[in-house]
């Protein structure tokens, strides 16, 4: 371990492996480790089941009924990959596509008045969903018919809207959508957690419901991916391709010392030997001292013996409450995957609801969620903390990544990794810059 490397890595969560794949692929010598004895940090997939009742200190373990543990995977951090996505394209990239299996997630839902409604995505659905009166759906159409044609380099189809200065509001204004509508558009299309977006200009908006419904007519059902045996094999993939492009990677390996020297890292100590480096990359946990706390989310894993209420029973499916429905601030999500995904028994289905914290009681916060879910076999409540570091890394060359947040997609960690990259590089992300040379197959062949 006493080498000199050009980055070390600290943690194997998706983002810092994803980034230690391409400091690799670009060339880079890279040591990653890791103070756990499994790959994903704060997200990875827990197996066996025992393991994850350990974990959340309920002493009885699972009961027979759950089938047998090593069927189970289950994910502490319930994310979806949008088909047309970020990650998707990283996926692709890299070609660590070649060690996952992907299967799409079969709807997407929205919750209106204590009942749950598929989202409408297609001209098609939203004619047919009783979401909306008639004349709403008129005007809803002719809004989706605006932002598909919309081209931000071509002023020909603004419809005299300007993307960089009009506010979203003022663009649902011009179209006349009731609140129900602009409800559904800003949380179940655009994703946004809180309504904070209306008052800012309308351009990302616009390429956040681009993005749904491009990622939607990828596949049909929905505009969401999720891999077989759960989000933890992402983490491992990228760390693969890191190892192909000789990466090293340490798991179970203490951390005792970032040191520092004249305010610039220079390496890490671990068991008395130190592993110089020139940049260094972690999660908040490696580095407490530089990190400072943002909020808190909460996640309620459920296992549940049904599929959900009114999802044509779905084996997969996405709920958003949207904040206005509940009086909230933040939306309210619920992922659920199930034993199609090889990640639960025969039978059994796996429900994470989350959202952001915002009152002292957050495990009242989401009863109208848990609601939809009843009868619930089993809960596992987390509630963390999320942090964000306090530097950009100029100085100390240390970056460290942003917790996980509520969000059921991973566009917000892809928008971490390529600002890390740019802080590191000093260039802009480029997707370029992550294909595998075309003679790399060392390391492959034997696999």
């Amino acid at each position: 371990m006493d080498e000199e490397y050009d980055v070390i890595v600290l943690g194997t969560g998706l983002t810092e492996c994803i980034l230690s794949g391409i400091m690799s692929v670009n060339g880079k010598k890279v040591l990653h480790m890791d103070r756990n004895p499994y790959y994903g940090g704060e997200s990875s997939s827990i197996t066996p089941l025992e393991e994850l009742y350990k974990r959340f200190e309920i002493n009885d373990g699972p009961p027979e009924s759950m089938g047998r543990g090593r069927d189970w995977n289950v994910d502490l951090i319930p994310k979806f990959l949008m088909a047309n996505g970020q990650l998707v394209k990283m996926l692709l990239y890299t070609e660590v596509t070649r060690y996952l299996d992907f299967k799409v997630v079969e709807g997407s839902f929205v919750y209106k008045g204590g009942k749950i409604y598929k989202v409408p995505s297609t001209e098609t659905e939203a004619l047919a969903s009783n979401l909306m009166g008639m004349f709403e759906k008129r005007r809803f159409r002719k809004f989706l018919v605006f932002v598909a044609n919309f081209d931000e380099n071509d002023s020909k189809t603004f419809e005299g809207v300007d993307p960089k200065s009009t506010t979203m509001r003022d663009v649902y204004k011009k179209f006349d959508l009731g609140q129900d509508v602009i409800d559904f558009t800003g949380h179940a299309l655009a994703l946004y957690r809180t309504d904070d977006y209306l008052d800012q200009p309308c351009l990302e908006t616009i390429n956040r419901i681009k993005l749904y419904s491009e990622s939607l007519a990828r596949y049909g059902k929905s505009p969401y991916l999720y891999p077989l045996y759960g989000l933890g094999e992402l983490p491992q993939g990228f760390a693969r391709l890191s190892a192909i492009y000789g990466g090293t990677y340490m798991l179970n390996k203490s951390v005792d010392e970032i040191v520092m020297e004249k305010g610039k890292v220079v390496g890490v100590k671990s068991e008395g030997e130190v592993a110089r480096c020139k940049q260094l990359i972690c999660d908040p946990s490696y580095i407490s001292d530089r990190v400072r706390k943002a909020g808190q989310v909460i996640r309620v894993i459920c296992v549940l013996s049904h599929p959900i209420k009114n999802t044509n029973d779905a084996n997969s499916c996405q709920i958003i409450i949207p904040q206005n429905q509940v009086n909230r601030k933040s939306d309210i999500y619920v992922c659920m995957i199930s034993y199609a995904h090889n990640v639960a028994a025969q039978g059994k289905y796996i429900a994470i609801v989350s959202t952001t914290v915002e009152t002292q009681e957050p495990e009242k916060e989401i009863e109208p969620a848990l609601e939809l879910l009843e009868p619930i076999d089993q809960k596992f409540v987390a509630i963390s903390d999320l942090y964000e570091p306090t530097e950009d890394g100029s100085e100390s060359q240390v970056f460290c990544s942003r917790s996980y947040d509520a969000t059921t997609h991973f566009e917000t960690t892809c928008n971490d990794i390529k600002d890390i990259y740019k802080r590191m590089t000093g260039t802009d992300f480029d997707f370029e810059n992550m294909k595998r040379k075309q003679n790399d197959v060392y390391g492959e062949e034997e696999q």
